[in-house]
């Protein structure tokens, strides 16, 4: 078994809810899952947290999460 520090539990729920933008996004806008899912994967790492919350917002207007 592997057991995460608070600090890795904090890192991992950081990476889950960037990939969870980045994939509501993309999906909002159409992108077909199995491709929303490969692109949100590399997307995530880059992408600004000024963005994120753009995006965020942005998927809500959309209908989105």
């Amino acid at each position: 078994s592997i057991f995460l520090t608070v600090r890795g539990r904090e890192l991992a729920e950081l990476c889950r809810r960037r990939h969870r933008i980045v994939l509501e996004f993309l999906r909002a806008i159409g992108v077909s899952e199995a491709v929303a899912a490969t692109d949100a994967e590399g997307l995530e790492h880059h992408v600004s947290e000024e963005t994120l919350a753009a995006l965020e917002q942005a998927t809500r207007r959309l209908g989105g999460r």
